[in-house]
């Protein structure tokens, strides 16, 4: 290695030590997060990139973009670093790429812009402001899966696609596809972000300029549900006619049939025990805060979780309730045609106040006239603003909400809750509907 290579790598790195120490003087709560990123050389790429395990830096990029605007480099750290607390690397494999690469960065630079630190501040930030300014009012809270869900359905033109990567792009996303062998997982970070989160609530007290950072953080801390995890509860033993393999052996039985006639020396058990959703109550909250669309969205999820996996006994026994502060309607699912009749033409009834506990009543009036067999669970979809009922039912109880509302009172202890997010059910039902 030549003088001059040396001499650039150390440079380099002294640069980014006096970037890293700007932000934990400007931004203390980020320590953990900054301990977390170890800095390795990779030289002629003329960037700086994460895979949320390493921080990733040309030495010759470095200085260049140091000698250009000295600010630079901190700014580019801080943006992966952002990257890394909100966890944006790991919901790669699952977006389209080139819209995630852009909604992060774009999210990530809010924020920043948001912070109002001058030690990260660049000569186009006031373009960016502007532009961003334009985007809150069409989406709202700018975080990177607001964003993403808005590009989708509202594609950019060559020349504002453009605009807006050279406003906001200052890394390179390239290693941030999934790789099982990091260190640092998706749980860690998530740790770290509470911790963060914690820490920006004492030191921003009586500040502004940190709203959006806390937007951020809720959504990348917030809790994510596997709705087909907890649909399973929903299963029951029964019987399905089918031959058991586990306890038929072929042998004797195709032994007695070529030694004895059609005399098979042990009869096929025609039954075996599996798990299937035999019985169970949808109830619909119909309050004004229940639409349409998305109660329909919620119903096609549901059933499709359901019926995938064959869940579902060849006899089935749903009942779709519909309530606000009294029961308004029930309607009795049978099997496919029944649930497509319901959905396609189906009208929601109510509108008033919510009151949970008309359901559950309703549900013990059906049982007591033999209605059910067995029955083992209701799920309850509503926005959570009503009067639970203090009893537990002897069936498994699930309370779906949408998105996380931290006004909403808590379920009751014998039940579960989940939450669903509303803009990912829209489109879905937008899926249905374009076929």
């Amino acid at each position: 290695m030549s003088t001059d290579d040396r001499q650039i790598r150390a440079l380099a790195a002294q640069i980014l030590t006096l970037s890293r120490d700007d932000i934990l003087v400007h931004l203390r709560f980020f320590d953990t997060a900054l301990a977390s990123l170890r800095w390795q050389e990779r030289p002629h790429t003329l960037c700086m990139a994460t895979d949320g395990q390493n921080c990733f830096y040309d030495p010759v990029f470095i200085l260049q973009s140091y000698k250009k605007e000295p600010r630079y480099v901190t700014r580019c750290y801080l943006h992966l670093l952002l990257h890394c607390i909100f966890s944006h690397s790991f919901q790669y494999d699952r977006m389209e790429t080139k819209l995630w690469d852009l909604a992060a960065d774009i999210a990530v630079e809010n924020v920043i812009l948001d912070m109002k630190l001058t030690s990260v501040s660049l000569e186009q930030d006031e373009d960016a402001a502007r532009k961003l300014s334009v985007l809150r009012e069409d989406i709202g809270p700018l975080t990177a899966e607001r964003i993403y869900r808005y590009l989708r359905h509202n594609p950019l033109t060559p020349r504002e696609w453009e605009e807006l990567t050279g406003l906001f792009t200052r890394d390179v996303h390239t290693l941030w596809k999934p790789r099982e062998e990091l260190e640092v997982s998706l749980e860690q970070w998530k740790k770290i972000s509470e911790r963060i989160k914690a820490g920006l609530k004492s030191f921003t007290r009586g500040k502004s300029g940190a709203e959006t950072l806390e937007q951020n953080l809720e959504e990348t801390t917030r809790d994510r549900y596997d709705y087909r995890e907890i649909l399973k509860h929903f299963t029951v033993i029964g019987e399905d006619i089918t031959v058991n393999d586990e306890e038929f052996d072929y042998i004797y039985y195709t032994y007695g049939l070529e030694h004895y006639g059609n005399l098979p020396l042990i009869e096929p058990l025609e039954y075996r025990e599996a798990h299937k959703v035999r019985e169970f109550v949808i109830a619909i909250d119909t309050s004004a805060s229940c639409r349409g669309p998305i109660v329909r969205a919620f119903l096609r999820k549901t059933y499709s979780l359901l019926k995938s996996g064959e869940n579902f006994f060849h006899k089935i026994n749903v009942h779709i309730i519909q309530c606000d502060n009294e029961v308004q309607s029930d309607t009795k699912i049978s099997g496919d045609e029944d649930f497509e009749r319901f959905v396609r033409y189906g009208r929601l009834n109510g509108f008033g106040a919510t009151d949970f506990r008309p359901v559950f009543s309703y549900v013990e009036t059906l049982r007591a006239q033999g209605e059910f067999e067995d029955l083992k669970g209701l799920i309850y979809f509503t926005d959570g603003y009503g009067i639970y009922p203090e009893r537990m039912p002897d069936y498994e109880v699930i309370f779906a909400f949408l998105d996380e509302d931290e006004n909403r009172a808590p379920v009751p202890p014998w039940s579960r809750k989940v939450v669903l997010d509303s803009d990912e059910l829209e489109d879905e039902e937008e899926a249905v509907d374009e076929h």
